[in-house]
């Protein structure tokens, strides 16, 4: 788990699918079951930052093409969060599979900033 508990960032893991999820969602966004019910869970106004979507499409022609989702996130000196394969699969000829990332952005009142980790030098 990351962070601080109730700071921006925190996590928890999900009762239901076992993702890491932030700590604040209300909605599970991997297997989008509720997670609370009280009056503190009205869904925060969402941002959708990115969303990018692509097709892939086998010609009828060749053998199967195998595939891996893979993705990265780097903070803002370039320095890599998280590597994870998010999936993995074949497109058969006449096939074909739509992949779509979607960044969204929940504003939250904490001012807190979690220091960043020593980098060290050799």
């Amino acid at each position: 788990m990351s962070a601080r508990p109730g700071a921006a960032g925190a996590t928890r893991t999900c009762p239901h699918c076992k993702t890491t999820i932030l700590e604040s969602a209300t909605v599970c966004p991997s297997c989008r079951h509720y997670l609370r019910f009280d009056d503190r869970s009205q869904p925060a106004q969402v941002t959708r930052a990115l969303q990018v979507e692509g097709e892939i499409r086998h010609p009828a022609e060749g053998g199967a093409w195998e595939y891996s989702v893979v993705l990265t996130i780097r903070d803002d000196e370039g320095t890599e969060v998280s590597h994870q394969v998010v999936g993995v699969g074949a497109i058969h000829p006449g096939d074909a599979r739509t992949f779509t990332l979607a960044v969204e952005l929940m504003p939250t009142n904490d001012m807190r900033r979690t220091p960043k980790k020593p980098t060290s030098r050799h």
